[in-house]
């Protein structure tokens, strides 16, 4: 079976159940795992399925949203080189403010022993690992907490954020593309979002390459609302281009 058939049927029954899994196609299809994991990045560079842990789902769950666990695990590789790569967006002395997500947990957990800033987050686990950070003032936003990405929500934490302006934002999100900005699927999520935006002087997209064309439900911002986005290579040079061209200035990590 040639790639392009084998594909086809992984589409197939990725729409039929609902999800696939990289060991049963394996399995199925007699290749490896890794061959497997070819196809779902294919497919999910076409907009045709969307990759989370151990598999993909049809690109068509638009209200899909992984929890973190399963975020973390993908496309670890990629984020961890915009972790590290966003360190040197750092302001000496300053503050900062980082964002829920699991690309914006590795950076916070990338921050040198010898930083001194002032750091704000409503994340749960971005302020885990910097609670013991001997040079961090640490201030975490309130709110109700979504149990899908541990991080606060709701008036509490638009209040938060509003009384504060600090020099950078470290800027997650679900998806951005040219025309459909800055997005994720929950509303209460992308409100906090805009407000971390308008609480800072500079913004800082940390995204993969993988979330690029993908459109959710909860708009918090356009591109021309981001400084700088750092992503990594998997983001084609014609599309880092198209953005910049939108004002935005682009690192691939």
């Amino acid at each position: 079976m040639y790639a392009p058939e084998r594909q086809q049927e992984i589409l197939r029954l990725a729409r039929e159940s609902g999800r696939v899994d990289v060991l049963s196609l394996a399995e199925e299809f007699q290749v490896t795992a890794e061959t497997v994991r070819r196809d779902l990045r294919t497919l999910d560079r076409a907009g045709l399925v969307r990759r989370v842990h151990g598999g993909a789902i049809p690109a068509g769950r638009l209200d899909f949203e992984p929890d973190l666990a399963e975020r973390e695990s993908t496309a670890a590789d990629e984020k961890d080189r915009i972790a590290r790569a966003a360190i040197a967006e750092l302001p000496s002395d300053g503050s900062v403010i980082i964002d829920a997500g699991s690309t914006a947990a590795r950076f916070a957990a990338a921050l040198p022993l010898e930083a001194n800033l002032t750091v704000v987050t409503h994340a749960l686990p971005v302020a885990a690992r910097l609670a013991d950070h001997p040079g961090i003032a640490l201030h975490l936003v309130g709110g109700r907490v979504r149990h899908r990405t541990r991080a606060a929500v709701d008036a509490w934490a638009l209040r938060g954020y509003g009384e504060i302006k600090a020099d950078v934002v470290f800027l997650a999100t679900n998806g951005f593309s040219l025309d459909g900005g800055l997005t994720t699927p929950d509303l209460a999520e992308g409100a906090v979002k805009g407000a971390m935006i308008a609480a800072a002087r500079r913004v800082v997209l940390l995204a993969d390459s993988a979330k690029f064309g993908r459109e959710h439900f909860a708009r918090f911002g356009g591109l021309d609302d981001v400084d700088l986005l750092i992503t990594d290579t998997g983001l084609s040079p014609q599309d880092a281009l198209a953005i910049e061209r939108r004002g935005t200035e682009v690192a691939r990590a």
